[in-house]
C-alpha cells in the first residue's frame, strides 16, 4: 500500500506511526550478548533489530588478499552482513551467497569503519564483524553502524569516538528546486521502511572526537562533530540536501546520547557480575 503523504502529513503533522518530525523511534541496545565472541550487540531502532559479533583482532591467514604482509600498515575489517528470510514483509528464500542489499551494506560498513578505527595498532592482523539482521523496517544501514558500534567498543577496539548512524528524509519528492515562497515540504528524522520506500532518504554517519589536553576543557561541540558517512539512493535536488543533512547530524546526535548511556550502563552492571564470580 503506498504512503499518501499528501493527506496524512499535512493535515495531522504527525506520520504514520504517531511520531513528530523530529523524533525519533524507541532505540534499544544491549552489548556483550554473545560470550563467545570479542564484543556483541544487539540493537533494535523501532521493529529494526540487528544482532553483531565481533571476533578479533586475529592474525591473519597467510594466502588472503589481506593477509600476511598485505596489511602491514594495520588490520583489515572484514564485514559479513547476513539478512534474515524473514526478516522483511516480503519473505525471500536466500542461497548460500549474499544478495545485493547485504552486499552493499557490508561494502558500506567496510569503509565506514576501515578508516574510522586505529588500525595500525593492529598489524598483520583482522578484525571481522558479523552483522544478522533480524527485522527490516527501515534505517537498516543507520542501525548496523550503531550496533557494529557498540560491538567494537565491547571487543575494545580502539577509535576516536563513537561513529553513529542516522536517516532524514524529506516528506515529498524532492527532486525539483525548493521554493522560499512556497515550501511545503518538511523534513523528517529516523525513517521507517513505509517512508523509505516513499520518499527520499539520506543516511548520516557522524564522530566525536575524544577531547585531549587543553581541548578537553572546551564546551564547544561543534568543532569535535566529524561527519565520516553519506549514504543516499535517492534523487534529491541539492537545495534540500543542506537541511536534510543538519536533521540527520541532530538524530546522530540523540543516538550518541543513548549509545554512551548504554556503554556506561553496562559498566554498572558487569562490575558486581565479576565480583560475585
Amino acid at each position: 500500500m503506498p504512503l499518501d503523504t499528501s493527506t496524512t502529513y499535512p493535515l495531522t503533522r504527525l506520520r504514520l506511526d504517531g511520531r513528530r518530525w523530529n523524533e525519533l523511534r524507541l532505540l534499544q541496545a544491549q552489548i556483550s550478548t554473545n560470550p563467545a565472541s570479542s564484543g556483541s550487540s544487539y540493537l533494535a531502532m523501532g521493529n529494526t533489530s540487528i544482532m553483531c559479533t565481533v571476533h578479533g583482532p586475529a592474525e591473519g591467514r597467510r594466502g588472503e588478499a589481506g593477509g600476511g604482509a598485505g596489511n602491514a600498515a594495520g588490520a583489515v575489517v572484514e564485514v559479513d552482513v547476513n539478512i534474515a528470510g524473514f526478516a522483511s514483509v516480503d519473505r525471500k528464500r536466500r542461497g548460500g551467497g549474499s544478495d545485493k542489499q547485504s552486499s552493499r551494506i557490508a561494502t558500506t560498513l567496510k569503509a565506514a569503519f576501515q578508516s574510522h578505527l586505529h588500525t595500525y595498532l593492529y598489524p598483520h592482523s583482522t578484525i571481522s564483524i558479523h552483522v544478522s539482521v533480524l527485522s527490516a523496517d527501515g534505517s537498516l544501514l543507520a542501525a548496523a553502524i550503531n550496533a557494529c558500534t557498540l560491538a567494537l567498543v565491547d571487543a575494545g577496539i580502539p577509535m576516536p569516538g563513537l561513529l553513529c548512524g542516522c536517516t532524514a528524509g524529506m516528506s515529498g519528492s524532492a527532486s525539483t528546486a525548493r521554493d522560499p515562497k512556497n515550501d511545503e515540504l518538511d523534513p523528517l528524522l529516523d525513517l521507517s521502511l513505509p517512508e523509505e520506500q516513499e520518499l527520499p532518504s539520506l543516511t548520516v554517519g557522524t564522530t566525536t572526537a575524544i577531547p585531549v589536553g587543553e581541548d578537553a576543557m572546551d564546551d564547544d561541540e561543534d568543532e569535535t562533530m566529524k561527519v565520516s558517512l553519506l549514504n543516499m539512493d535517492a534523487k534529491v535536488h541539492y537545495t534540500y540536501l543542506e537541511t536534510m543533512l543538519a536533521v540527520g547530524i541532530d538524530g546522530c546526535t540523540q543516538i550518541r546520547e543513548i549509545l554512551e548511556g548504554v556503554i556506561k550502563g553496562s559498566n554498572k552492571i558487569v562490575v558486581p557480575r565479576s565480583d560475585i564470580l
